[in-house]
């Protein structure tokens, strides 16, 4: 049996265990067995972590050149180039994602902290036309203080960019918390942040479970913003908490997104980004396109070439060049899985492919690509997200009947739309409710480009131009420009 690896949280740029001494312990989900061991926080842990934050803000971050914070973000895109090979195996190891797709996205996500680097010193103030004689008026953004970073297990990397890189160059401080059920990346990612000599308690990784970590950091009274990728029962409870510090808050949560394939898509594209969308990560992503909307006249002739697509896909080992699908990240999800597909065929779904947990492995949470027709969208596997290669499949007749099958869901993150028609192209991406809508392709990111959803996909946006200034507040500076006293405020008339 391999050597368990024990790691250690990074608080005030020093490697610590957890006050308590506790432990958890984090599985390879290929084989299910215990590979390494993290520090479970509690509140104590939390507190150090928080102030390290603080006080770094005070004193050194928040006042820095934004040129200068620009040259530690990168820094960090520096070391990721540098390292992804290692990052992307840790991750692999850690989630079971594919290492074909950990170690290049590791690499591209440099250009996420290049990208805001670059807009260090690009956010800019205001002269306001004020209405009063001898005054001016001027608006700067100022940075927020401390930011908690909530990151789930699936996009590590990528969704702890979108949130780090922006707030540190606005001159924000942050506390990570990683997941618990695959947090080693982090702390991986840790150990390069620590090479780029930034300093201490800029940036601070903690790991611990949801109570009392998570409620700890999301309450505590000198954090000023929150931004939370998960679940949206978990985002409840981090609402709740912000409350106790009246903290702003941002929500990226999942997603059942709805994909429409017209009569007159390409084909050949549209099943590749059909199957991009939902088996690509083996369908553990929040814009995975898990409802497939496919029009009646090429029905059954589009869904038999999906099926023989879905049915090559090779399942295997994340660490081998040929795997194309992985296994799922825990045994919580296969059993979720498990669950709405019985309830679904149960209700008259029927199993087109896959369905069943797959024998790669006794050991690994392994399932196959799974189509399942459904003959409405109400069903469970239709209707609940799964995060899983699971994908639901529905039959329409005209453009207006699927719009509002589309629209009726109460997720909004992404969507998808396959047509050769521009014109059709433009009027369903419009009348889509979704953050995001996709047009003759699928599961694209740039840091260039705001992610984000409505409705019980969250609110807030991530990435682009405009989220930079969600880690600023608006300060407004009044000049009096005229050389005689102010009035006296008791003299009337």
């Amino acid at each position: 049996m391999p050597k368990i690896q024990n790691f250690k949280m990074y608080i005030n740029g020093e490697w610590v265990e957890s006050s308590s001494g506790k432990k958890i312990q984090t599985l390879n989900p290929e084989n299910n067995e215990v590979w390494a061991t993290v520090p479970e926080a509690n509140e104590k842990d939390v507190d150090k972590a928080v102030q390290s934050a603080q006080n770094a803000f005070e004193n050194n971050w928040s006042i820095l050149h934004p040129r200068d914070r620009a040259k530690y973000l990168k820094l960090i895109a520096d070391q990721l180039r540098e390292n992804a090979e290692h990052l992307g195996k840790i991750e692999t190891i850690d989630t079971g994602k594919i290492y074909r797709e950990t170690k290049t996205q590791a690499h591209y996500i440099a250009e996420y902290y290049d990208y805001f680097a670059g807009l260090a010193d690009k956010v800019e103030g205001t002269v306001v036309p004020i209405d009063k004689p001898d005054m001016q008026v001027t608006t700067t953004r100022i940075p927020i203080g401390v930011v908690a970073a909530i990151i789930p297990w699936n996009s590590q990397m990528l969704l702890t960019a979108v949130k780090l890189a922006p707030a540190l160059a606005m001159g924000n401080t942050v506390v990570i918390k990683a997941s618990e059920l695959a947090p080693v990346t982090l702390l991986e990612f840790a150990k390069l942040i620590e090479k780029t000599g930034i300093p201490k308690g800029v940036i601070n990784i903690i790991t611990g479970l949801g109570e009392p970590c998570g409620k700890a950091l999301t309450s505590h009274d000198l954090v000023e913003r929150i931004a939370f990728t998960g679940g949206p029962e978990t985002a409840k409870h981090i609402v709740k908490n912000s409350a106790e510090n009246l903290s702003q808050v941002s929500l990226e949560l999942g997603g059942k997104s709805p994909v429409v394939v017209f009569d007159d898509a390409d084909q050949e594209n549209a099943l590749n980004g059909i199957t991009a969308g939902i088996f690509g990560a083996s369908g553990q992503s929040c814009i995975a396109g898990s409802r497939l909307y496919i029009q009646s006249k090429i029905y059954d002739e589009f869904l038999d070439k999906l099926i023989t697509k879905a049915k090559k896909i090779k399942l295997g080992g994340p660490m081998e060049e040929d795997t194309q699908m992985g296994p799922l990240n825990s045994f919580k999800q296969l059993e979720n899985i498990e669950k709405n597909i019985k309830a679904t065929t149960d209700q008259g779904g029927k199993i087109r492919c896959g369905g069943e947990r797959s024998s790669v492995s006794n050991k690994g949470y392994y399932f196959p690509a799974t189509i399942i027709e459904c003959e409405n969208h109400n069903l469970p596997v239709a209707e609940n997200e799964l995060f899983g290669p699971i994908l639901s499949v529905m039959k329409f007749d005209k453009e207006e009947e699927v719009i509002k099958k589309m629209n009726d869901n109460k997720y909004g993150l992404s969507s998808g739309v396959y047509t050769s028609n521009f014109a059709r192209g433009i009027r369903v991406s419009k009348a889509i409710r979704a953050g995001i809508v996709f047009i003759n392709t699928y599961r694209l990111i740039s840091p260039m480009a705001p992610f984000g959803g409505i409705k019980d996909s969250g609110y807030g946006k991530e990435a682009g131009i405009e989220s930079i200034k969600e880690y600023t507040r608006i300060k407004t500076t009044w000049y009096n420009s005229s050389d005689k006293p102010m009035s006296d405020p008791f003299t009337m008339g």
